[in-house]
């Protein structure tokens, strides 16, 4: 790997948000793609901190950290990235349901998805039902993710998985849930396309599903 791209992937997995700016910045000034920075420095060290915090090697401090130089550096890349016309790997509006008013999850989530290509519609905590239809109706997402903290507000997103039944709806996305009570059987019960049991394969399973997606396009 380039050095100064070598440079951009360790102070993401380290939490250097000042360094990692710094050598995007160089890194432009030089001629590097955006592209480039994007799919050899900062996915694959999003994926490695990922990867140590499933291994329990990374804890929540350091993934979080990690997380939050990947966006600070994402504001940096990101108009180059929109002045190059890369395509994102799809588009995600994430969300905690209606009474719920947690967010570090989602908010980790956001960020991975970001990370790993996707653009990135978050819509914020405590939404309701007819603000995730309408979402999937006006801004054609390819995925909906939906969070949940509380055993009480669980029940919230079987209500919006069958309100986007009776809208029409469920065919044009793809649903993820997770959170601390959500389950693989429930995500199953309750008819979602998949469950994460936390951010890193959050963004594994979204990246997973529109590959097969795609294939069945």
């Amino acid at each position: 790997m380039d050095s100064i791209l070598q440079e951009i992937y360790d102070g993401i997995l380290e939490g250097r948000n000042a360094q990692v700016v710094d050598s995007l910045q160089a890194a432009l000034s030089q001629g590097q793609s955006p592209e480039n920075i994007l799919n050899l420095a900062m996915i694959p060290a999003m994926r490695q901190a990922g990867q140590l915090f499933e291994e329990g090697e990374y804890f929540l401090p350091e993934m979080l950290l990690s997380a939050r130089t990947m966006q600070g550096g994402m504001t940096v890349l990101k108009p180059y990235l929109i002045n190059q016309k890369v395509s994102p790997a799809g588009k995600v509006a994430i969300g905690t349901v209606k009474g719920d008013q947690h967010d570090i999850g989602k908010n980790l989530v956001a960020i991975l998805l970001e990370g790993a290509g996707f653009e990135v519609v978050d819509l914020g905590v405590n939404v309701d039902t007819e603000t995730f239809v309408q979402t999937v109706r006006e801004q054609s997402v390819d995925m909906l993710a939906l969070s949940a903290l509380l055993t009480t507000t669980m029940p919230s997103m079987k209500t919006t998985i069958d309100a986007l039944i009776q809208a029409g709806l469920r065919d044009r996305v793809k649903i993820l849930v997770g959170g601390a009570p959500i389950t693989e059987s429930y995500a199953h019960q309750i008819g979602a396309d998949g469950y994460a049991p936390d951010a890193s394969r959050a963004a594994t399973l979204a990246l997973s599903l529109m590959k097969a997606s795609n294939s069945y396009a």
